[in-house]
């Protein structure tokens, strides 16, 4: 698949090279979404202020939980594939997790508690764009003010990343997973 808008190429602007390098494992060439964005500085500057990746009020594992839910609801196999390869074995997702946040539902036996009312979130917001009063006094049993409303704006900033990675039609990394064939 060909990307409707082609990547930036090297050498990129000096400040747009220090954050690819801050972002990036080393060795590792920078991300086609950050090379696609990297066209605009401004554009890609504005792309990683509201990036959700550093340590906030959630655990690495919370926000994988979410961001691959997001991401597989939305349909965007390349934000949830690198996630997949990069995140899933750091935070200890489970090929049957993987499986459930792409096909599955909140009420599959891999899931606690706390980890299936972060999925009802994600489906909630999905669905609805709101969360009703029951499933939001359920979530406030596990986090804080501050950790809901980075819950919120985490689950719309990688909305927003699927639907950057959809229409561009960016074709997977070459590391990137796939989503698990349905059964």
């Amino acid at each position: 698949m060909q990307p409707r808008i082609e990547p930036a190429s090297p050498p990129f602007p000096e400040d747009t090279q220090a954050a690819l390098d801050r972002i990036m494992p080393p060795g590792v060439p920078p991300l086609t979404l950050f090379t696609t964005l990297a066209r605009d500085p401004r554009l890609f500057s504005r792309f990683f202020a509201g990036g959700l990746l550093d340590k906030g009020h959630l655990t690495l594992r919370q926000r994988e939980i979410v961001i691959h839910r997001v991401t597989a609801r939305c349909g965007s196999e390349y934000e949830w594939g690198v996630h997949a390869a990069f995140f899933a074995p750091r935070v200890q997702l489970s090929d049957e997790q993987l499986y459930s946040l792409v096909h599955g539902d909140s009420g599959d036996a891999c899931w606690d508690a706390p980890e299936q009312r972060l999925i009802q979130l994600c489906d909630a917001l999905h669905t609805t764009c709101t969360v009703d009063a029951t499933l939001w006094t359920q979530l406030r049993v596990d986090h804080s003010e501050n950790a809901m409303l980075e819950l919120l704006m985490l689950a719309g900033y990688y909305r927003t990343v699927s639907y950057l990675t959809n229409a561009v039609q960016l074709p997977l990394e070459g590391f990137g997973r796939r989503f698990p064939d349905p059964d």
